[in-house]
């Protein structure tokens, strides 16, 4: 259970890092046996010149990309997958540019990159993979023609550049990078989104009863990160954006729960003050289904017209 909440955080946090830089379908459905790509990403041609913000993530998405995040190493049948998925893309493409009779420039296939936290030898050699002078260690790369690459973020050195990958490890490499993510000063374009994604992951996490060590200890890391953080808005007197952030995380954590919720029920929750939406944020883990958070909004109103 707790693997498919990481797929989704991965989803989530790719997106968000991606999409002010170009198109992102995530995720993105493809012919056959009805695969879906986790992430599909296009550049912005105007964009690629920034993307080195984003380090070696950003080198990767210079060209049209596919983007896999596995939680736990990916299996031999999970790497050929993904290549599956790549091909019926790229015949995909072939078709419409046999149907339309334009050439398919290089730029138009995109990169397929496997983001797995560890990879046996047996792994890299049997996919025929290697690293490249030009590329940090832990990005293997295979025979040109398959436009692959299977990135190990535990083997990834621990630099700025690698910090966005690293993110999506597991254990003490994870736990370094929020560490170092924590680091960053607080007006970083990707630190604010990328805190509140680990803090919606820290409560889909908590939701869970049964969870592995490196979620139990994941959990921990980030309960005293969130306190800090809250105090640190109070301190700073940014009561307004503090409550932003609490609606935004609320109604995140809410869709995740339910899917799409009524807008009515939306606006009664951005009307919450902070303490009511602190309050909410621990009574959800006990709701069933829509009901009960309509019941209880209820209740709040009741309450402030007494």
């Amino acid at each position: 259970m707790t693997r498919f909440i990481h797929d989704q955080f991965s989803k989530d946090y790719l997106e968000e890092l991606l999409k002010p830089y170009g198109k992102v379908q995530a995720p993105s459905r493809v012919a056959a046996e009805v695969r879906e790509i986790d992430v599909l990403f296009s550049p912005f041609s105007t964009q690629t010149a920034n993307l080195a913000t984003l380090g070696l993530l950003g080198k990767m998405a210079t060209t049209s990309a596919i983007f896999e995040p596995f939680r736990n190493p990916a299996s031999k049948e999970e790497i050929t997958d993904c290549l599956l998925k790549l091909l019926e893309v790229r015949n995909a493409i072939q078709r419409e540019a046999n149907r339309t009779k334009t050439p398919i420039s290089a730029g138009e296939i995109p990169h397929l990159w496997v983001l797995t936290p560890t990879a046996s030898e047996t792994i890299i050699s049997g996919f025929g993979a290697s690293l490249k002078s030009d590329w940090v260690e832990g990005v293997y790369f295979l025979p040109e023609y398959l436009r692959t690459a299977i990135v190990v973020i535990h083997q990834l050195p621990c630099t700025q550049e690698t910090l966005w990958l690293r993110i999506l490890g597991r254990g003490r490499v994870q736990q370094r990078a929020i560490d170092e993510l924590a680091a960053l000063p607080a007006n970083h374009p990707f630190q604010r989104v990328t805190l509140e994604l680990l803090y919606s992951l820290q409560q889909n996490l908590r939701i869970n009863q049964n969870i592995e060590t490196d979620d139990r200890e994941l959990v921990m890391r980030l309960a005293p990160l969130y306190q800090e953080d809250r105090e640190r808005a109070r301190q700073e007197g940014l009561q307004q954006g503090l409550q932003q952030g609490e609606q935004q995380l609320i109604l995140r954590l809410l869709n995740r729960r339910f899917g799409e919720i009524d807008l009515s029920l939306i606006e009664q929750v951005q009307r919450l003050s902070i303490e009511q939406l602190e309050a909410l944020g621990e009574q959800l883990l006990d709701f069933s289904e829509v009901a009960d958070l309509a019941a209880w909004l209820n209740q709040q109103q009741e309450t402030k017209n007494q």
